[in-house]
């Protein structure tokens, strides 16, 4: 949005009107997307205040950009504009619970670890872990971001029966998939809650965890993993890059295997599962370290490869070969969804270099590789996932 602040006090008194006075602000220094300052935040508390800020926005020509806790806000092409944030933190709360039948409907500025600890008192869960520590509801339901649990209860919008959203023009309306109306990943505008399904807390949990130094081998261990019938909820790879000088010894990585139900369940699966994989396997109460975390940080291209998990080896030895160098790979090895680092240093002609050698590669494997997120000078001009398409 251009012009002077004083051109545009009008815009910024009815957003204090929408909002109230403390809700309503000019964007400051770290008020940014893509490395592009907003002009304003606005943090509406109900639907109808949301709705009020969209029509406004609408009819002012203003981009606006939601963020919750704002972790994955620079994630995927970068939009054209960003003169409007709305701030959904206000829009946050366990709003219809419904216990008796696993169904609880929750504001989407929620932070998920506070929904998780809040439904843990009452035994249940949503079977969601996504990797973003601060993640909130709307922010994970709007890219599907999947943790580890993907591998047993697929997608977080697989957890959900409907949401409500306000629309580019400021309507609201209900998404499901069904009955003609769109699917969460059809949605464009702003997600204002969502009814989601709930399941028990498990009695026990347990990791099983293998030593790996290279994809291959933890193509093996996967293959084993599945034909034990243990009923896995998630099986995770960690493969590190060497840090030190060549020829000094790989570090291992680690095969993890999250098995979970009753006591005596957990205790005789992991038992079979950690002899069927032979020997220097540990088993523990307590995930890795790595789990559920990401190997990427903001100064790092970011990239996620999906494939079969039949190539999911080759598809990582070909992504060292493109690069030049071992990458570091971390993800879901049971599906064949894992991210995998470049340095944030390479230059973007490189990178895309790299993208269009595993598009080949993975071209004939039913595969997919995209680039997730990249520091602000490099999204700028490589081609960046879909927001709607990262995992």
């Amino acid at each position: 949005m251009s012009g002077s602040l004083p051109g545009r006090e009008p815009l910024f008194a009815r957003l204090i009107d929408i909002c109230g006075p403390d809700f309503a602000r000019v964007a400051g220094p770290t008020d940014t997307v893509a490395g592009r300052r907003a002009s304003f935040v606005a943090a509406p508390a109900t639907t109808h205040a949301v709705s009020e800020a969209m029509r406004l926005a609408a009819d002012r020509g203003l981009a606006v950009v939601p963020r919750g806790a704002g972790t994955k806000i620079d994630w995927g092409m970068p939009p054209p504009g960003a003169d409007l944030l709305l701030d959904t933190t206000r829009l946050s709360g366990v709003w219809h619970d419904r216990p008796a039948e696993m169904t609880a409907e929750v504001g989407t500025g929620t932070p998920v670890r506070a929904v998780q600890a809040a439904l843990a008192l009452r035994g249940q869960r949503l079977a969601v872990d996504p990797p973003s520590a601060e993640a909130t509801i709307g922010g994970m339901l709007a890219v599907n971001e999947s943790g580890p649990l993907r591998h047993r209860f697929g997608t977080p919008a697989a957890q959900v029966n409907h949401v409500t959203y306000v629309d580019l023009e400021g309507t609201v309306a209900e998404s499901d998939g069904e009955q003609g109306r769109p699917g969460i990943a059809e949605v464009h505008g702003v997600l204002v809650s969502a009814n989601l399904r709930l399941v028990s807390v498990p009695a026990a949990r347990r990791w099983v965890v293998a030593a790996v130094s290279n994809p291959l081998q933890v193509y093996h261990l996967v293959e084993e993993a599945l034909e034990q019938d243990v009923q896995p909820s998630a099986i995770e790879v960690d493969l590190p890059v060497l840090s030190g000088a060549r020829g000094v010894e790989q570090p291992p990585g680690s095969l993890a295997v999250l098995i979970e139900g009753t006591v005596a369940a957990v205790e005789e699966r992991a038992a079979r599962l950690a002899k069927s994989l032979g020997s220097g396997i540990t088993t523990a109460d307590v995930a890795p370290h790595w789990w559920g975390r990401y190997p990427f940080g903001p100064d790092d291209v970011a990239l996620r490869i999906s494939v079969p998990i039949d190539d999911l080896h080759a598809a990582v030895y070909a992504l060292s070969d493109a690069a030049g160098s071992p990458v570091a790979v971390r993800g879901s090895a049971g599906i064949g969804s894992v991210s995998a680092v470049l340095p944030g240093t390479m230059p973007p002609d490189r990178v895309e270099g790299v993208l269009d050698t595993m598009r080949h590669v993975l071209m004939a494997r039913a595969g997919r590789v995209v680039i997730i997120s990249a520091p602000p000078e490099t999204a700028r001009v490589v081609e960046m996932a879909d927001p709607h398409d990262l995992f």
